[in-house]
């Protein structure tokens, strides 16, 4: 397996697994899958911008991915993104977060970042930690601001400041 940039060919790829998310889990507050267009026009907007978007390719499958994207869109806040990192449910627990979030946090620098945010459903215990490991603090917790599955979610900013 190996962590490299994605390209469109990955695009299938990547919208199988953050359909499975949207789906299947609370990691993404969305009820409703994404079509193949919405998520090249996302992986188009990322590129276009000069974000990265890297894939985790085990033997030409994508089996995850990570990006980052702007906090908020006011130009004072062009100093901050907010990451995003998924794996494929069928190789989750291996370490292939860690993997992805790594680069993320080297591109960042690259780039003369200074923060990088990450909403976390508060009940995401294995997040959170992954997280914590590379040196993010939980900064905010908003009760039931989410609602997904039929019940309240709860969620966290965890924050790593400065890169």
């Amino acid at each position: 397996m190996i962590i490299r940039n994605a390209t469109e060919e990955d695009i299938t790829g990547i919208l199988d697994i953050y359909n499975e998310v949207i789906l299947n889990t609370t990691s993404v507050y969305s009820e409703h899958p994404h079509t193949y267009d919405m998520r090249l026009a996302w992986y188009r907007d990322r590129i276009g911008i000069g974000f990265p978007v890297f894939v985790a390719d085990d033997d030409g499958m994508v089996i995850g991915f990570s990006s980052f994207g702007h906090f908020r869109v006011w130009p004072c806040y062009r100093y901050t993104v907010e990451n995003s990192v998924y794996v494929h449910a069928g190789h989750r627990g291996k370490g292939i977060s860690k993997l992805l979030m790594q680069p993320l946090i080297d591109r960042a620098r690259e780039m003369g970042l200074h923060a990088m945010i990450a909403g976390i459903d508060a009940d995401n215990e294995v997040s959170y930690r992954l997280h914590q490991s590379f040196g993010f603090v939980e900064v905010a917790h908003f009760k039931e601001v989410g609602f997904k599955f039929g019940r309240w979610l709860d969620l966290k900013f965890m924050e790593l400041s400065p890169l």
